[in-house]
């Protein structure tokens, strides 16, 4: 049995932490300073934390390099059986003409482009998050914004400020997934606290939409709308969250944003003329007067219902055991880890939900969309293939980052540096969201952040007499914040609206929403700790 150490450099709690940081500085100095590519990074990062465990904290090289394969796997699956899984599906659409025809409803339901651009960035981006996750909501957002006429910068800050309230619980759940498995605190509580947080964003992040899409005249105009379509965006993602299932909670939050939109008379008021030549100053690449055939309009939304359709059906109490008795839960070869009190982590074991996880219930619901939109067997297997294709560099980024998270957990690299942390003591309550919005400003992933500072937000709060599920959530709600400035999420908006080598002028635009956001959330938890205690479950 490898049991972790606190402090195996020296007898020294700071100098075991300045070396225990190694990993994360690397990855941090590559990703910002040298610019290397992510995968690149996260994978050198990974040498060094396999470095620091076996030569500082004494981990045995076979329990350190099984440790980086439990990550790994973990990073494959189920995390990136979901992305790949969700994007497949996306590209069936495309190939069957099915999402022009989704982009075409969205632009019939308002001509105000300031509706449009909660409908598209908020709502629908909402939506993509839910599914995917990873960078497609950004993607798709500024591609349909830039075909509707909106300039290619306004469209790619657009998405990319849109793309906050609903990381947390983006890519079926996957942030809290992640977050719960590397803290050992249950799902439910992780997701319930979140869902108590990351909903008061939605109270804030349309109305910024509008102020982006169109000044001080958007905000006086459209608040209504924006605050409507906010209140019932965070209610339901609330609900979600805490009552029903943290992977339905983007999904339900994003259809009760758009119908509460639709819904709002004032929605569907043509816009005037001025608003429309001063903020449309883009090219719209198709007209939106074409007829829709009503059955291929259903055929464009049936990918998604069907989706809600089978992961509500997966909550349904005997369904979920059924789907729950296909798990498989083993010891993880190699592993015999013991935390510093002598007791053995979690971390040895590890678990294979087969059929009760996310990715094999979209990968469900895409095979009926294969079959309802009439695709041909040998068409829908090319297109998987070249999903993997298209994702390769994303799949080895997520799997190193999470390889490099599991090998500073399981060696005791993380739990060091907590408890150096843990000085900061009561102002804990105010910097776990930051923790969690640097991880993710440096990696792209809320999930890749969750894994990286997890267990540490857990350990400084057990040490600050704080809550642990209270900073572990903090951490994936501040981190929600950085997304918008990851240098990942700043090159898929440039790449996706034609804006080669323009990442410095949307970091510009971004960056004061970003901090004055993160500012929020701060106060949020802060309060939460204090005299707000009873808003937690």
């Amino acid at each position: 049995m490898f049991v972790q150490e606190l402090a195996p450099l020296a007898g020294s709690l700071g100098l075991s932490a300045l070396v225990a940081v190694l990993p994360l500085a690397t990855v941090l100095v590559l990703l910002g300073g040298v610019r290397m590519r992510a995968h690149h990074a996260a994978l050198l990062g990974l040498l060094v934390a396999l470095v620091v465990a076996v030569a500082v904290y004494h981990m045995p090289a076979v329990q350190a390099i099984s440790s980086g394969l439990q990550g790994a796997a973990f990073g494959l699956f189920p995390i990136m059986w979901i992305v790949v899984n969700a994007l497949w599906i996306y590209r069936i659409t495309v190939r069957t003409g099915h999402f022009d025809v989704l982009r075409r409803s969205f632009g019939r339901v308002s001509d105000d482009p300031r509706i449009q651009g909660l409908l598209i960035a908020f709502c629908f981006g909402a939506l993509m998050e839910a599914l995917a996750g990873f960078g497609a909501p950004v993607a798709i957002s500024s591609v349909m914004l830039v075909a509707l006429g909106f300039t290619p910068v306004r469209a790619a800050v657009l998405a990319l400020v849109a793309n906050t309230a609903p990381v947390a619980f983006g890519a079926m759940g996957t942030p809290v997934v992640t977050l719960a498995q590397v803290t050992g605190i249950p799902l439910d509580t992780v997701s319930s606290i979140v869902g108590r947080q990351t909903p008061l964003l939605s109270l804030f992040v349309p109305l910024l939409l509008v102020i982006i899409v169109d000044g001080r005249r958007g905000l006086r105009e459209t608040w209504l709308p924006a605050l409507v379509c906010g209140i019932a965006f965070g209610a339901v993602q609330f609900a979600a969250s805490n009552y029903v299932s943290a992977q339905l909670a983007d999904i339900g939050a994003a259809l009760a944003g758009t119908a509460a939109l639709v819904a709002l008379p004032s929605t569907r008021k043509p816009a005037r003329e001025e608003v429309r030549t001063s903020v449309l100053t883009g090219v719209a690449t198709e007209t939106l007067d074409r007829p829709e055939d009503r059955g291929e309009v259903v055929r464009a939304y049936l990918p998604y219902v069907l989706i809600i359709v089978i992961f509500s059906l997966g909550q349904v109490p005997p369904v979920k055991r059924l789907l729950d008795a296909v798990t498989w839960k083993f010891h993880w070869a190699g592993l015999n880890v013991a935390a510093p009190n002598g007791k053995p982590v979690s971390g040895n074991t590890f678990s294979l939900p087969f059929l009760n996880t996310g990715g094999t219930l979209v990968l469900i619901a895409g095979i009926l969309t294969v079959v309802a939109l009439r695709v041909t067997a040998r068409d829908a297997v090319r297109e998987w293939g070249a999903t993997v294709h298209e994702l390769r560099l994303a799949i080895l980024t997520v799997t190193a980052v999470l390889a490099l998270a599991y090998v500073m957990n399981l060696s005791g690299q993380a739990t060091t540096i907590g408890y150096l942390i843990a000085g900061a003591g009561a102002a804990l309550a105010f910097l776990s969201p930051v923790l969690g919005w640097f991880g993710v400003a440096v990696s792209g992933s809320d999930t890749s952040s969750n894994a990286l500072f997890g267990a540490l937000q857990v350990t400084a709060a057990h040490q600050a007499g704080l809550s642990p599920e209270l900073l572990a959530a903090a951490n994936s709600s501040g981190g929600v914040l950085g997304k918008m400035i990851s240098p990942q999420n700043l090159s898929i908006a440039c790449a996706a609206a034609m804006l080669p080598g323009e990442e410095g002028t949307l970091l510009r635009k971004v960056l004061p929403w970003s901090v004055g956001l993160l500012a929020v959330m701060c106060l949020i938890v802060v309060g939460q700790s204090t005299v707000l205690s009873w808003m937690l479950p």
